[in-house]
């Protein structure tokens, strides 16, 4: 079988979100599968460690897609292109894009519609292209796959997506993340925390995770609780962060804020594993990645009560009303005095952490693959 993959968010040093699952589900993909040719699309020169394994030939294939006037071109004339030049079999693309122009069998993982339940958080472009060929990319496919039960819920109600067709491919996380030794978790207190206990947040700084009020209840938990706790920040800068930066620069208790930027895994892992705990109200998660990260580490969560995230933090973490910072402040504080309510936490998460595995994920895949080549 010859399978074409979209590779556009393989990136060197960016591997966030939908980057990451790509990564991890191809990697064993390619290599569970070395009877079949895989051509992976890049839209940039890409890095050799993302050439798996012998079958995998790169190809580079312009415009770089980072407009939506460049994403038509790239979805609807440069693929349906290389799907003939290559004589694909079957299309993955793991980041929702499809094309409507090409007749080869599709598989395409939307992992939310975060931007159908929170337009404002987009630039209007970017906006009108998703709501405009996402449906339609979803109703082409052969089969359509997502990451939780809550996005499948919500593709199936605002698409119309039959459920038979939509299937689950399941986040996990890496084998890096694992509890760390108590003297190790000194040596990171004392690099980033001033050898403080910490919390510890991580995920891309846009609007959606909700930075601003995660920063006002850290606020308000430093006001209640003269304590040396601080608040580590792990990311890079998404997008619509004026109001972020200025927030930083005048809110009260920021020098106990650590901004440390955007983390290679194997740093970032031993941040997780020697927080105090996680803080991640994010307003809308089609899976919340960093949730289930910190629970591999023994650490426990504060996440937000919507979309996916109890479904992923289950018993190990404590919910909060997003949009409620007072909720946020007091979670914070809770888990801050009460030790036994934090072990108790922390106990729950390795049989919640043992439900998700990118192996099992990599298998659905692969199965959905096959599914849609044998209907040519």
């Amino acid at each position: 079988m010859r399978i074409a993959v979209n590779t556009r968010l393989l990136l060197q040093g960016r591997l966030e979100g939908i980057g990451w699952y790509s990564y991890q589900l191809l990697s064993r993909l390619v290599r569970n599968h070395p009877e079949h040719q895989f051509f992976f699309f890049f839209d940039r020169p890409y890095d050799p460690s993302f050439v798996f394994a012998d079958n995998v030939t790169p190809i580079v294939a312009y415009p770089q897609a980072r407009h939506p006037v460049l994403f038509y071109l790239w979805t609807e004339w440069t693929l349906p292109f290389l799907l003939r030049k290559y004589k694909a079999d079957v299309l993955f693309s793991p980041e929702g894009m499809g094309s409507l122009r090409s007749k080869v069998p599709q598989v395409i993982t939307i992992h939310d519609l975060a931007f159908q339940h929170f337009p404002g958080h987009l630039i209007k472009s970017h906006l009108k292209w998703l709501r405009y060929y996402t449906p339609r990319f979803a109703q082409k496919a052969c089969r359509v796959l997502t990451v939780s039960e809550f996005s499948r819920q919500d593709i199936m109600q605002q698409y119309g997506i039959p459920e038979e067709k939509i299937a689950i491919t399941y986040n996990a996380a890496d084998e890096a993340y694992q509890p760390v030794s108590e003297e190790a978790r000194e040596a990171i207190k004392a690099k980033y925390a001033d050898g403080n206990e910490y919390f510890v947040f991580a995920g891309s700084l846009n609007p959606r995770k909700n930075i601003i009020r995660l920063l006002q209840a850290f606020v308000k938990f430093k006001k209640h609780h003269r304590c040396g706790m601080k608040l580590v920040m792990v990311g890079g800068m998404g997008w619509n962060y004026d109001d972020l930066l200025r927030y930083r620069h005048s809110m009260p208790f920021k020098d106990e804020v650590k901004w440390v930027g955007y983390m290679e895994k194997s740093e970032l892992s031993r941040i997780t594993a020697a927080a105090w705990a996680s803080v991640y109200p994010s307003l809308f998660e089609g899976f919340g990645i960093p949730i289930l990260e910190a629970l591999a580490c023994g650490v426990p969560g504060i996440v937000g009560n919507n979309s996916s995230m109890p479904e992923v933090g289950g018993d190990a973490v404590l919910l909060v009303d997003a949009e409620d910072v007072e909720d946020i402040a007091y979670k914070m504080g809770l888990l801050y005095k009460d030790e036994r309510l934090r072990a108790r936490l922390a106990a729950a998460a390795p049989a919640q952490v043992a439900k998700f595995s990118w192996d099992k994920s990599a298998e659905v895949l692969w199965e959905n693959i096959e599914a849609c080549a044998r209907k040519q």
